[in-house]
């Protein structure tokens, strides 16, 4: 896999998983900032380092999925129009769609 940096291991798609669909998944109430969520918040929410993270946002951002806003902090969100533009065939874009092993019932309650 290449995603514009090498992916060593599967643990780090997991990590990019966990880290792409909690955005994608992501409510108003989970964030502080109208702006979105900061990279330390969303490190809590999936419970990974903030430099792990740092990295999966800057895939992601790479991508055209996730818009930043502001400078200290930043703050993210997840840009549904971009991600629906991207090819078929794109990695990013299978990862974030294969739901197989996805728990739902992180992110909605019923």
């Amino acid at each position: 896999m290449s995603y514009n940096v090498s992916m060593s291991s599967e643990a780090e798609d997991k990590n990019l998983k966990m880290v792409g669909l909690e955005l994608m998944f992501l409510t108003p109430e989970k964030y502080s900032n109208d702006d979105g969520i900061t990279a330390v918040e969303l490190a809590k929410l999936v419970n990974l380092p903030v430099d792990e993270v740092k990295k999966k946002l800057q895939i992601l951002k790479d991508k055209n999925i996730v818009r930043v806003k502001g400078i200290n902090p930043k703050c993210w969100k997840f840009d549904e129009y971009n991600f629906q533009r991207l090819d078929d065939d794109d990695e990013i874009f299978h990862l974030l769609c294969n739901f197989e092993d996805v728990d739902f019932d992180k992110y909605f309650t019923y």
